[in-house]
């Protein structure tokens, strides 16, 4: 893909260098020339000085034959201002929005536009550092984070199916991870047996 990223802080530059090295082709824009040292050495994209804002200067980034725009500077402002210029003036449709404040993702979602919500990922996963004994990932959806937790199963349930075992919270079981890293997935027409030292598998929807 031809992808284009707004900011390249430690965001955008870690963002780029990973289309990068997957093969895509990667145009950068900032306002700072010396954002783009956090770039490395090898990185062999196009990088465009100027105000993400102009018309010129998504043009000399490529934006008339990219696919994608990741918009990802720490201005929501600028964020739903350039990803409304990508959408409405270029006829971009894969644009995704980087905001930090929680209150506007319901906003930004009636433009139309995939945004990414840092805080509530950050808050969910340094919640669960804080509070849980066990690993937790979030992963977003459109406007909402999915969480995914292991935990230990408790020996009572050990020799009995996967199906007695209970949950909370508005949690769902996905399926087990044995000791040696397999994961069986829940499956309705199958009985999985819990074995000692077994983790189940939990997912709920945090927002």
């Amino acid at each position: 893909m031809n992808v284009l990223v707004i900011g390249c802080g430690n965001l955008g530059s870690k963002l780029a260098e990973m289309l990068y090295h997957h093969g895509h082709h990667v145009s950068v824009v900032d306002i700072n020339e010396n954002s783009f040292s956090k770039l490395s050495d090898d990185f062999d994209g196009l990088t465009v000085v100027g105000m993400p804002m102009e018309i010129d200067v998504l043009k000399s980034a490529g934006i008339e034959g990219c696919d994608a725009v990741a918009v990802v500077t720490s201005d929501d402002n600028l964020n739903i201002t350039v990803s409304q210029i990508a959408k409405k003036f270029f006829e971009v449709d894969n644009i995704v929005t980087r905001i930090t404040d929680t209150a506007r993702e319901q906003v930004f979602s009636h433009f139309g536009l995939k945004t990414i919500c840092q805080t509530n990922i950050s808050c969910g996963a340094i919640f669960s550092a804080l509070i849980s004994n066990f690993n937790e990932r979030q992963i977003s959806f459109g406007i909402s984070t999915i969480s995914f937790s292991a935990r230990i199963v408790d020996s009572i349930f050990v020799g009995r199916t996967l199906d007695v075992i209970p949950t909370k919270n508005g949690e769902i079981i996905v399926g087990v991870i044995n000791e040696q890293g397999h994961v069986s997935l829940n499956d309705i027409h199958k009985k999985i047996i819990i074995n000692p030292n077994d983790k189940i598998i939990y997912s709920r929807i945090d927002d």
